[in-house]
């Protein structure tokens, strides 16, 4: 089976007319599919509202109790759910889930380092049995960034984590492509310029733009989940706009293709 990961941020999930014209793109994206979501600014703006302010750190989420109530509010219930009723509307069976759901994803409470995250999880296993199940009769996953520890405690989990896990995970038995779907065309030399385009990154190259801070904040995460999946049996993995991803699911070049030199382009 040919399984696409398809993940999709802010830009999409914060203005209801770039959703709508994704989840019509999704439903006709052939194949199977699974959708992984994220929805960090609703959860600040909320927050805020609320007189929870975000802490983040190398554009990742510090989540205390407090926090963690509200992203679990805000991406399990709020988006995820507008998410599935609208692919119903456009003839997509879904199913809205998060990590709890049918044991679909158990994580650890990252442990304490420089920082600590508070219930933040990282994810040590993925029900492929639950979504090969769903995935058969066509029925498309759709996750928000929630998962559990199998000890009745939810934790917050990186949106691009989940889509690279639940890939690899996948990739044992099947072939499986990644999409990291983002507000750029792909990643950027010069994140004001669109035409700054790099078209392939490799390991070597992810190295230099690192040292010259060309990449930092959330990039970082997307492109060392990338080169996790790739060295973990994934066989593609494309980032870019999101109204991009019928041309990059046939090869076209709307993106970044991140490329492992250990394995190679595929």
């Amino acid at each position: 089976m040919e399984i696409s990961v398809i993940k999709i941020g802010g830009n999409v999930i914060d203005h209801p007319e770039n959703a709508s014209r994704f989840l019509q793109l999704f439903a006709k994206f052939p194949g199977k599919k699974i959708l992984v979501h994220g929805g960090g600014v609703l959860a600040s703006r909320i927050g805020k509202a609320m007189g929870i302010e975000p802490q983040m750190y190398r554009g990742r989420r510090i989540t205390d109790r407090e926090t963690l109530g509200l992203v679990t509010m805000v991406y399990a219930g709020l988006i995820n759910k507008n998410l599935i009723a609208e692919l119903h509307t456009y003839g997509q069976q879904a199913i809205g889930l998060t990590g709890a759901d049918g044991n679909a994803i158990q994580s650890v409470k990252r442990p304490v380092t420089d920082v600590d995250y508070g219930y933040v999880g990282d994810v040590v296993q993925v029900n492929t049995q639950l979504l090969e199940s769903l995935l058969q009769p066509s029925i498309a996953p759709v996750f928000s960034a929630i998962t559990h520890d199998g000890k009745g405690q939810l934790l917050n989990t990186n949106a691009d984590t989940i889509a690279s896990e639940i890939a690899t995970a996948l990739a044992r038995k099947h072939k499986v492509n990644l999409y990291y779907c983002f507000d750029k065309t792909g990643v950027l030399m010069d994140a004001n310029n669109d035409a700054s385009l790099i078209p392939l990154i490799n390991e070597d190259i992810y190295k230099e733009l690192l040292r010259d801070q060309i990449i930092h904040s959330g990039m970082i995460p997307k492109l060392e989940n990338a080169f996790n999946a790739l060295a973990k049996g994934v066989v593609h993995v494309w980032l870019g706009l999101p109204e991009n991803l019928l041309l990059a699911s046939k090869g076209k070049n709307a993106g970044t293709i991140i490329e492992s030199q250990k394995y190679g382009l595929y």
